[in-house]
């Protein structure tokens, strides 16, 4: 038995799963994607482990804003973004995505 798989991850966002539930969606074109599955379609995101990065749902993290989703970037641990609901999500990747490509 394998003791382990390769991925091709350079890092993994995770998204309160919690706060997305209560927006409802919130982004995309018509405010009705959650943040989770609108960052997944960005370039060089994704969920298998082929992606550049992984985007994950979590739990609750306990923050829980208003109209916001807590979403924090593995590579930057120490560094949590609350993203208010209709955020660019083009604009947000682009933050989130390593400098490499």
């Amino acid at each position: 038995m394998k003791d382990h798989v390769r991925a091709r991850w350079s890092g993994a966002v995770l998204v309160c799963g919690k706060c997305s539930r209560k927006l409802d969606g919130g982004f995309g074109d018509k405010g009705r994607t959650p943040l989770a599955k609108a960052l997944r379609q960005e370039p060089g995101f994704g969920k298998g482990r082929k992606a550049g990065v992984g985007v994950i749902e979590t739990k609750c993290l306990g923050i829980c804003p208003k109209r916001a989703v807590v979403v924090v970037d593995t590579r930057a641990p120490d560094r949590w973004r609350i993203v208010p609901e209709g955020a660019d999500v083009a604009l947000l990747g682009d933050q989130l995505r390593p400098n490499d490509g």
